[in-house]
Parts: structure tokens; sequence; C-alpha cells
């Protein structure tokens, strides 16, 4: 069985294959400001995308787009304005994403099976 952090790490790998699947461009991983990070950077068409990824094993916390709670999307939104900011790309079209990843199966690894959901534009930031 994964532990909470590995599963998370296999969550966001799952999500950033899909992604690319569906046509987006990595831009990072795991960006960090301060304590505030987010897990997913891309590009689909010209929007810069910020994306949030949670990964569950049950259903017992809920749906995994669940925990994306206002005050997770508070501490997106400073990381999101830091990375404009540093990356000079202020002037680009961005968003919020939030992609769902229920895994099951984990202890028969390598059948695990997973669904992914993906939330374009899942939450707003405000000025």
């Amino acid at each position: 069985m994964l532990e909470p952090h590995q599963l998370g790490q296999e969550g966001e790998r799952l999500a950033a294959d899909y992604l690319v699947t569906k046509g987006y461009r990595i831009v990072e991983r795991n960006y960090r400001y301060h304590r505030n990070e987010i897990d997913i950077v891309a590009l689909h068409h010209q929007t810069l995308c910020f994306i949030e990824v949670k990964t569950r094993s049950t259903a017992e916390k809920g749906h995994p787009s669940e925990a994306v709670t206002q005050s997770k999307q508070r501490e997106i939104i400073k990381a999101a304005r830091a990375y404009l900011a540093f990356s000079g790309e202020n002037e680009r079209d961005c968003r919020f994403d939030v992609v769902a990843v229920k895994v099951e199966n984990m202890d028969e690894n390598p059948l695990m099976s997973y669904v992914i959901e993906h939330f374009p534009d899942a939450f707003w930031a405000t000025s």
C-alpha cells in the first residue's frame, strides 16, 4: 500500500500523463512559493493553467475535488500570482483547473486501476 505522500505523487504523475494526452504542455511541476504549491503548470492552447491534483484511494474522505477548499484555492492563487510575477507571463490568459484521481487496487500494482476527472476552470481568482 502506498503512503499518502507516494499516493499524491502517483496521482500527480497520472494527471500529468493524462493532460499531455489531451494536448496540454507541462511547463512546471510542484511550483513552490513559500509554503504554497501548484501541482502542475501547463499550457493548453494559449492559456496558462494552474492545476491542483487531488488523489484518493477510498471514498472515506469524499470526492477528491472536495479537498480543494476555499482556503486551498487562496493558497494556489497566491502561488499563481507569484509564478506570473516571476515568469513574466502576466499578459497570458490563465485559469485554475482541478484534476481528481481515484485509485483502486493499489495492493495489486501493476494492476492498479484509476479514474481521472478533469475540471477546467474550477475556480476563479478575485482581485
